[in-house]
């Protein structure tokens, strides 16, 4: 069963739980996940586990950018809110890499591309976050990027 279809099962559950604020959350991520689908295939494409993915990482990156403005506002109420809909998206996740299989994935990506300094940095990254497959952020994967090509 595909990532999309699964969500769509998980409103089905949260609406017979009656579980509002899951329900509101997996709702926005549905909306979310329709639109990029639409933009990369049309309106009858589906959209492929690795973008769903794309999109929940997104998401969840939206709820820390909003939860560091609400905690900067002294807003805890509206942060504690946004902090429960991040970390439910980051259960839809796959697990994550730790740093020893990150590091093995970057010197793989660097030894198929050949690169040599930093100015190949795009190239490594590309090649890193391909086979990463959703299971390590980009900003993560850029600083050991970094870090080994230096």
């Amino acid at each position: 069963m595909s990532l999309a279809t699964q969500i769509d099962e998980m409103i089905k559950d949260a609406m017979r739980a009656k579980a509002a604020e899951k329900l509101g959350t997996l709702r926005l991520l549905k909306s979310a996940v329709k639109y990029a689908s639409i933009e990369k295939h049309g309106a009858d494409g589906q959209p492929t586990d690795e973008e769903v993915i794309v999109v929940i990482r997104k998401e969840a990156k939206k709820r820390q950018d909003s939860i560091d403005s609400f905690e900067k506002a002294g807003r805890p109420d509206a942060a504690a809110k946004e902090k429960s809909e991040k970390n439910f998206l980051e259960t839809l996740l796959p697990a994550g890499l730790d740093e020893a299989a990150m590091e093995a994935l970057v010197r793989e990506a660097i030894a198929e591309t050949g690169a040599t300094s930093k100015a190949q940095m795009g190239m490594v990254m590309k090649a890193a976050s391909a086979k990463a497959a959703g299971r390590a952020d980009g900003k993560t994967l850029s600083t050991m990027v970094q870090r080994l090509l230096a």
